[in-house]
């Protein structure tokens, strides 16, 4: 886009040589080249140029030269026109006319007229017009030819022409009057300048002040200010607040409003206050009534000037309706009602009833809820509200039964879904209630079940065909059950049948919970009634299988190995039925002489300890055990126990001695036979080796005897004197043909207590056997480790005799505890065994022992064997 450039003018302005950043050069008329210049711009960055042709300096600089030029470059895009304006500053001389000679001191002076206050022009004024309102005027008019002029809005923009400016007085005109509302101020900038275009005054800004005239009324912000209010309020409640404005100026009188109630409709007593700074409505009246009067309508005014009677004035209106609350209880319209049901209907409406109420429909003031107070003890009746019409739905929810009661009366009442509040200066109401008298009318009816629901507890594995009990219907109508026949329909559990005259109900399965659809325990049977005419009725009969005592208690393990620790064993028994006919057990031992020797002690509800009472012989016992579960019902048991000298069951090879049937016990007299009968046999084994070896009588017993029996003793030290009731003193020995060996005055015979017996004798310090002593003042005769039968025969004979003879005698069998003694259990024993099965040999025949040696000593008898 070319524009077409020419040069308008050419301006000089006389400055100094030194000017400083903002100084005013001088002012430029633009407007007599372009009037309308949209581009305004200068070709030297050091100077500036306003919009009204104003010339200012950028920055500080000096003129080098007497003149410096520059051009002010106009632009009008719209019409694309461009024109061009010449600057020449021309440093100005110091030997001037006056004029020019006082202009430093000018521009130092105080300026004191320069800067009036601001105008003030009164809004909407009458004139005469045009119409003084200022006068500006430069001090530097003492000394050069001044002219004024002025733009901005109100003289050169809108509103155009308002005001003007004298050239030559600097006196600012108004040509018409102003609305304060529209233009509250004006500002317009003065400029004073020589008639060659030099500026010796800064642009002035000047404010003129439209002062404020009561020209405008006050106006509410709405048509129609509507607000609500619950009924019953009381007073100072705020209902709402009415707002007016004033477009005057704030903070003046012609914006102070004042508010007022000028009339209340209905015309009644006041029922409501306005504030009339604020304008704030409360409520005034105590009692406000929606069901009297339901809405007020408030004409309220505001004035300006604080209400005073020559303000301006408006009126406003105000609605006020009142919400409703629940003051008002509902009563019935009637207070007896009358219908009629047929018996043994059901969900059938069979009335409806009303009420009145104050408040606002369609509210939860008003809504109505129904309720059966008294003669619905049996919840055969139900009643609801229709929301439409407010109704109560009397309906029948349960058959009747004409032959029970021919008419029920019940009584009704009412209640708001709201909570009912009580209104001011006013009493509690009671609930309002009616009376509904139910006629039931009869009808021909089935039979009925009485009970309708039977409930059978049946033993379980009760026998086929077992009578479990009754099942009957009546007719209501006769109130028997003559002529009623029974059924139960096909497609149920097949436990049980019923007689179709009698009603009596049987088994026609064994009822076995544990089998298939038994395990569940019950079953629901429907039995059909019908009478003479067809009619039917139903009932239910609900079997329930009881658990009962079929299974017998045993015990779970009965084979045992009791090591010579002899650790109690833990019996536990099982049983397959349920409780009550399961735990706890209690355990017997049923055999008599085993019991003597085996006891039970409880351990818990299902185990029982088995253990022995005493020191009992090895070997196998079979013990019967009964177990008695919480029934009664008894199962009979046997424990066999291997009791085994032991320490571990794994060393246990089932060797041990066998007790048939279980039966082992060792009476006092029958230890007391059995040391007779091994006594007897000894003595006649010691009379058949005396006869073979007579001949050899005086033989040295060598060592060689002594090792086949691996019994080799050794007398270490003379033994102490023992003085102990089993030590016999014999007065006479040789009447009793026996030997013994003189210590003092006395001999003696010991007869030691152990597995084996042995024949003793002291002399001085030695030890000697039976055997090395003869006749004669004790001469030693050495023997091929045999006695002869008068030896033994002679020593054992009296005192066997006397022991039996004392055994007898002593009821409390004190002498036999010489040879029976009990040993209480005092633990484990030691893993390498006994030996004292082979200590106490003299015989060189016994010698089964070896037989049942323990393993630490096999390799020692095989060696022995050998030799």
């Amino acid at each position: 886009l070319s524009l077409c450039c020419e040069a308008c003018k050419k301006v000089i302005f006389h400055v100094p040589s030194e000017l400083e950043a903002d100084t005013l050069v001088g002012r430029v008329d633009l407007k007599e080249c372009l009037q309308s210049a949209e581009f305004i711009s200068s070709s030297d960055g050091n100077f500036k140029v306003l919009e009204d042709g104003s010339v200012y300096t950028t920055s500080a600089l000096s003129l080098s030269a007497e003149k410096k030029t520059f051009t002010i470059l106009l632009k009008d895009i719209q019409e694309q026109v461009q024109k061009k304006i010449h600057v020449d500053l021309v440093e100005q001389e110091k030997t001037t006319s006056k004029t020019r000679h006082a202009r430093d001191t000018i521009l130092k002076r105080t300026k004191r007229r320069w800067g009036p206050i601001p105008s003030v022009m009164i809004e909407n004024s009458l004139g005469p017009f045009p119409l003084q309102i200022q006068q500006v005027q430069s001090d530097t008019a003492q000394n050069y030819t001044i002219y004024y002029s002025a733009s901005g809005p109100g003289i050169d923009q809108d509103p155009k022409g308002l005001f003007y400016i004298e050239r030559e007085t600097g006196n600012i005109f108004a040509t018409r009057a102003v609305d304060r509302e529209q233009y509250p101020s004006f500002q317009i900038i003065c400029f004073a300048t020589t008639p060659d275009g030099y500026s010796p005054e800064v642009p002035l800004v000047h404010t003129i002040r439209i002062e404020d005239d009561n020209d405008n009324a006050p106006y509410f912000t709405q048509d129609l200010f509507e607000f609500c209010v619950p009924e019953n309020s009381r007073p100072g409640v705020v209902v709402g607040k009415v707002i007016a404005e004033d477009r005057d100026e704030p903070y003046t009188l012609h914006t102070t409003l004042k508010y007022r109630i000028v009339s209340q409709t209905p015309p009644i007593t006041p029922a409501f206050s306005l504030h009339g700074d604020t304008g704030v409505i409360s409520v005034l009246l105590p009692q406000l009534d929606r069901e009297l009067v339901p809405r007020y309508t408030l004409l309220v005014e505001v004035r300006d000037m604080a209400g005073q009677p020559f303000g301006l004035c408006t009126t406003g209106t105000v609605v006020i309706k009142l919400e409703d609350t629940n003051d008002n209880a509902p009563s019935f319209k009637q207070l007896q009602y009358e219908t009629r049901v047929e018996e043994n209907r059901v969900n059938v409406e069979i009335l409806r009833v009303s009420v009145v109420d104050l408040d606002e429909p369609g509210t939860p003031g008003s809504g109505a809820v129904y309720e059966i107070i008294r003669g619905n003890d049996d919840q055969a009746f139900e009643i609801t509200t229709d929301k439409n019409t407010n109704e109560g739905i009397l309906c029948v929810v349960k058959g009747l039964d004409y032959e029970t009661a021919k008419q029920r009366v019940l009584v009704i009442g009412v209640n708001n879904e709201a909570p009912y509040l009580l209104a001011p200066h006013s009493q509690q109401l009671s609930q309002s209630t009616c009376s509904v008298t139910v006629h039931v009318l009869d009808m021909d009816e089935g039979p009925v079940f009485k009970p309708c629901l039977l409930r059978l507890d049946v033993k379980e594995c009760e026998d086929i065909g077992t009578a479990i009990g009754r099942f009957v219907a009546e007719d209501p109508e006769t109130g028997n059950s003559e002529g009623i026949r029974y059924r139960i329909p096909p497609g149920q559990c097949n436990w049980i049948n019923i007689d179709d005259k009698s009603g009596e109900v049987r088994t026609v399965r064994v009822l076995d919970r544990d089998i298939g659809e038994m395990r569940r325990g019950q079953c629901n049977v429907t039995v059909l009634a019908i009478d003479r005419n067809g009619k039917t009725g139903t009932g239910t009969i609900q079997v329930c299988i009881v658990p009962g005592n079929k299974n017998f208690p045993r015990i779970t393990q009965t084979d045992y190995i009791m090591c010579r620790d002899r650790k109690p064993i833990c019996l536990t028994a099982q049983d397959g039925d349920e409780a009550p006919y399961s735990a706890p057990f209690v355990y017997r031992i049923t055999d008599r002489n085993l019991a003597s020797m085996w006891k039970l002690t409880p351990h818990d509800d299902n185990s029982w300890y088995l253990s022995p009472k005493g020191d009992i012989p090895y070997g196998t016992y079979e013990i019967p055990v009964s177990v008695i579960d919480n029934g009664g019902k008894i199962g009979e048991n046997t424990v066999r126990v291997n009791l085994c000298d032991c320490v571990t069951p794994s060393e246990c090879d089932g060797r041990t001695r066998q007790l048939s049937g279980g039966n082992v016990t060792l009476g006092l007299w029958a230890i007391l036979a059995m040391i007779l009968g091994s006594l007897l046999l000894l003595l006649i084994l010691i009379t058949i080796c005396g006869c073979c070896g007579a001949g050899v009588m005086h033989r040295q017993v060598t060592d060689d005897c002594a090792n086949h029996n691996l019994i080799i003793s050794n007398t270490e030290a003379p033994g102490e004197e023992v003085m102990d009731h089993n030590i016999i003193p014999l007065q006479n020995t040789c009447d009793q043909g026996g030997y013994g060996v003189k210590t003092g005055e006395q001999q003696t015979f010991e007869m030691v207590k152990g597995r084996g017996h042995t024949l003793e004798s002291a002399k001085g310090g030695g030890h000697q056997t039976l055997g090395s002593v003869k006749e004669g003042g004790g001469q030693t005769m050495m023997d091929t480790c045999r006695y002869s039968y008068s030896e033994w025969h002679n020593f054992t004979h009296p005192r066997l005799g006397e022991k039996v003879h004392l055994c007898r005698q002593d009821e409390e069998q004190k002498h036999s505890e010489d040879y029976l003694l009990s040993y209480n259990y005092e633990g484990k024993g030691s893993l390498a065994g006994s030996v004292g099965c082979c200590s106490d040999q003299h015989e060189e025949e016994a010698l089964d022992f070896l037989d049942q040696l323990e393993p630490k000593f096999r390799t020692l008898a095989e060696t022995c064997i050998k030799r």
